[in-house]
């Protein structure tokens, strides 16, 4: 790990046995963890040298102290029967009084103990553990002289105290926080042990849920869970009267992503996520932080422009911390409060350049609002952008935080002048408007008479094409009507000519049935019937004068009688 790209190394998933006594950190797996402690080399950006570490580790393994406390077994493969069988050949060896007692167990009376039990009799004030299952009777007397059956416990619990004897069974997730003989502290994870006391008591201070610690360590300034912790506290009798309670373990819970700075002395120690716990007084926890990504809207306090106008700025910050070491070790308990304190510096040397005019003028401060160079004004803003994020940038890289972003977001000016200015502005802003709205009401005129004259336009269109529409129907009802009238008098026609073909072919048929008659009789009395039809089609009182011979002549001589008689009546009317 270096100091500029800080890795936080993840505790072991898999659950180990732990046990601490004296330690700084109890972490949960048993990795040499010496790699916080190698030197850091120094980064172009900090004139801070880190810290030099020195003396003992900060993160420990397992405590070989916890071997050569006497009397003390730890609970392996054969379980806490195993366990008791070898704190009992101990105490035998001492020349002290067996732990285990060797009453038989019997099947017809007396106390029972089941599978899964232990039985605790007292024996003259030394404890006696009964591992057989089985009944035990209270007689004969010398048998239980001196004894008295004290109950039972299940060779599963997690704290069995018993005349000395301390049994400590803890699962996983859970932490055993121990106070020996020697008021010495020790922690134990995802094991047990068994023990005796022959000065003094071993005793159990707190079981803790490592997983659900009670108090949530959040960041005042964005108010994201930094971690959990849990104090373990252990009274102490200062006297007859007085008692008091001392923090002896502090235990950690750190998400992903986040870490702990650890401070003993001068020396930091960067702890990783993780579930921890602190046992060693010299140590404290000096402050919880994430690295991820934040953000925050921030006030400054007063500054004053060129021409000496108080203003109120709102900045907005975007920032990851990447080396929480740099941060600490230059004072900062926070990454807000570095920036705060560089911003507010930076700020009021740029903005002590700049004109009240070219304030009012730039409502906000970023990478959007870029000028074309023309205005007299954009020369300071572009300094304000450029320089402000540049030197803020610098700044935060020296405290081991990158600055993604800077803005700012609004200004209040403060003052009289601000307040004459401020109406003068808001004069000079009405006649722009009111300019703006006298153009916006022409505008709307021209586009209404613009309008009108394209609706009047687009209706002379729709007449002339209506009227087109109808002179074509005119034209194509006469041309219809002319065709029609052709095709009926063609039809007409023919008709006719195709009548007469047939009744000229229907006399010409008949006369030539009519020639073909060769009896005399037969002629003469198809004769007298066509008189008969002739006098029937024009009246019986029809006088048929003949064509030619004698006949003829004198109907014509008749006919030229008449003539003159009716011109001679038509002279005398005259």
């Amino acid at each position: 790990m270096d100091w500029n790209n800080p890795e936080i190394p993840m505790p072991n998933s898999t659950a180990m046995s732990t046990y601490a006594d004296g330690s700084t950190v109890v972490g949960d797996d048993l990795r040499d963890q010496q790699d916080f402690l190698k030197p850091k080399p120094k980064t172009t950006h900090s004139p801070v040298t880190p810290p030099k570490r020195s003396g003992k580790p900060f993160v420990n393994s397992i405590d070989t102290e916890l071997e050569e406390r006497p009397f003390f077994v730890r609970i392996g493969k054969d379980g806490l029967i195993g366990a008791l069988q070898k704190l009992d050949k101990q105490l035998v060896e001492s020349g002290r009084p067996k732990l285990l007692s060797k009453k038989v167990p019997t099947d017809w009376i007396g106390s029972e103990i089941t599978p899964g039990q232990l039985g605790l009799i007292n024996h003259g004030g030394s404890p006696k553990i009964l591992t057989r299952p089985g009944r035990y009777p209270g007689f004969p007397l010398r048998n239980w002289w001196a004894r008295s059956f004290e109950g039972k416990k299940g060779l599963s619990d997690t704290v069995i105290e018993f005349l000395g004897l301390t049994v400590v069974q803890v699962s996983q997730n859970q932490a055993a926080v121990i106070s020996d003989p020697q008021n010495r502290i020790f922690v134990i994870k995802n094991a047990g042990f068994v023990c005796f006391a022959i000065e003094g008591t071993y005793d159990v201070l707190s079981i803790v849920d490592q997983t659900h610690l009670s108090q949530a360590i959040k960041d005042k300034i964005t108010h994201s869970i930094l971690g959990w912790t849990h104090e373990v506290t252990m009274k102490s009798k200062l006297n007859s009267k007085e008692e008091k309670e001392y923090v002896v373990a502090t235990f950690l819970n750190i998400p992903a992503n986040n870490c702990a700075i650890l401070q003993r002395g001068d020396d930091l120690e960067l702890l990783g996520a993780g579930q921890s716990v602190i046992t060693n007084p010299s140590v404290t926890l000096r402050g919880l932080y994430t690295l991820g990504e934040n953000q925050i809207e921030m006030p400054t306090k007063d500054i004053f422009t060129r021409d000496q106008v108080p203003v109120s700025l709102t900045i907005y910050l975007k920032w990851q911390l990447t080396e929480p070491l740099k941060l600490t070790t230059h004072g900062y308990n926070t990454p807000y409060d570095a920036l705060r304190d560089k911003t507010q510096s930076i700020l009021t040397q740029i903005v002590a350049h700049l004109d009240y005019s070219a304030m009012v003028k730039q409502r906000s401060i970023g990478p959007d609002n870029m000028e074309d160079g023309t205005d007299p004004s954009s020369a300071f803003l572009d300094a304000l952008r450029t320089r402000a994020m540049d030197e803020m940038h610098e700044a935060a890289l020296d405290y081991g935080i990158i600055l993604k972003d800077l803005a700012v977001i609004d200004r209040q000016f403060k003052g009289e002048i601000a307040s004459t200015m401020d109406k003068l502005t808001t004069r000079a802003l009405q006649a722009q408007v009111e300019a703006a709205n006298v153009d916006r009401e022409n505008s709307n005129k021209v586009k209404q008479e613009e309008g009108a004259l394209s609706v009047a336009r687009i209706k002379a269109q729709a007449r002339n094409t209506q009227a087109d529409a109808e002179a074509y129907s005119v034209v194509a009802a006469a041309k219809a009507q002319a065709q029609r009238t052709r095709i009926e008098a063609e039809a007409q026609a023919e008709a006719t000519r195709m009548a007469a073909e047939a009744e000229a072919e229907a006399i010409r048929i008949k006369a030539a049935a009519d020639a073909q008659v060769s009896d005399q009789f037969a002629r003469e009395m198809e004769l007298r019937r066509m008189e008969v039809a002739k006098v029937q089609a024009y009246g019986e009182k029809t006088v048929f004068v003949p064509s030619d011979g004698a006949g003829a002549q004198m109907g014509s001589a008749m006919a030229l009688g008449m003539a003159a008689g009716m011109g001679a009546d038509a002279g005398r009317a005259k």
